[in-house]
C-alpha cells in the first residue's frame, strides 16, 4: 500500500483529502505544522507528499527545498496562494505539481495516482537500465551512451555499437574481419580496415594513453582484445 504524506495546518483540508486517499487504497499521515511535517517526511519511508505553503512552524517552500535534497519522490504543492511567482518558485524548488485550492478532491486524487505511476515507470526503467562497467569506463546500453570517470564521452552509432560489442564479449580476440562482420554485418559493403579506423576514433575518446591502451588492445596478428 502507498503510503503518503500531508503536511496541512488547515484540519478540513487535511480530513478531506485523507478519506479521498484512503477511500481509494492509500495510506496517510497528517502533520499539521511545517517542522512535524518535515520531519516526518525526512525520518520515514512515504511513496508521495502533498505539501501546503502557509505553515506554522516552518513554509512549504522551505520544506520542500530540504526534503528535494536527499529525496527523490513526487512532491505535489496544494496551496491557496494562485499567483505565477509562487507556482514557479514552487516548482523551481522540484515540487512535481501545484494544486490551487479550493480543488476537486478527484481531481487530487487523479493527480496523486498519476504521479505515483509516472514515477513508478521512471525507477523501473532506472532499475533495469542495462549498463556495463569496466574501472572508469561505463556503457549505458539502453540510453546509448558512454562515460568516462563520470564525463559523457560522444560516440556515433558504429563507434558504440563497436565499443558495446567488445564490452559484451571481454577478454577474447577479435580479428578485423569477425568485427566487421559481427558488427556492420555480412551484407555491408566496406573494408575491414574501417574496424581500425573506429577503434582508433574509440581509443582518442575513452583511453587515457592511445599509445598503451587501458581498454581496446591490439594483438598483432591476430586482431583486437577488450581487457576487463
Amino acid at each position: 500500500m502507498k503510503r503518503i504524506l500531508i503536511i496541512e495546518d488547515d484540519q478540513g483540508i487535511a480530513e478531506l483529502e485523507r478519506d479521498y486517499l484512503e477511500a481509494n487504497g492509500f495510506s496517510t499521515d497528517i502533520a499539521a505544522d511545517g517542522k512535524t511535517g518535515e520531519a516526518k517526511a525526512l525520518g520515514e519511508a512515504y511513496d508521495l507528499i502533498l505539501l501546503d505553503i502557509m505553515l506554522p512552524g516552518r513554509d512549504g517552500f522551505q520544506i520542500c527545498r530540504t526534503i528535494r535534497a536527499t529525496k527523490d519522490i513526487p512532491i505535489l504543492i496544494v496551496s491557496a496562494r494562485q499567483e505565477d511567482i509562487d507556482k514557479i518558485r514552487g516548482l523551481g524548488l522540484g515540487a512535481d505539481d501545484y494544486i490551487v485550492k479550493p480543488f476537486s478532491p478527484n481531481e487530487l486524487v487523479a493527480r496523486v495516482k498519476g504521479h505515483l505511476a509516472r514515477y513508478e515507470q521512471l525507477t523501473s526503467r532506472e532499475t533495469h537500465r542495462d549498463v556495463l562497467r569496466y574501472g572508469d569506463l561505463e556503457i549505458d546500453e539502453s540510453g546509448h551512451r558512454v562515460f568516462v570517470k563520470g564525463k559523457e564521452v560522444a560516440l556515433p552509432n558504429k563507434e558504440f555499437e563497436l565499443l558495446l560489442f567488445f564490452a559484451k564479449n571481454p577478454d577474447i580476440v577479435f580479428s578485423k574481419e569477425t568485427l566487421f562482420d559481427r558488427v556492420w554485418g555480412s551484407e555491408a559493403l566496406g573494408e575491414t580496415a574501417t574496424v581500425s579506423v573506429h577503434v582508433n576514433r574509440i581509443r582518442e575518446k575513452i583511453e587515457e594513453d592511445t599509445a598503451n591502451p587501458r581498454y581496446i588492445e591490439t594483438v598483432w596478428g591476430a586482431g583486437y582484445r577488450f581487457r576487463s
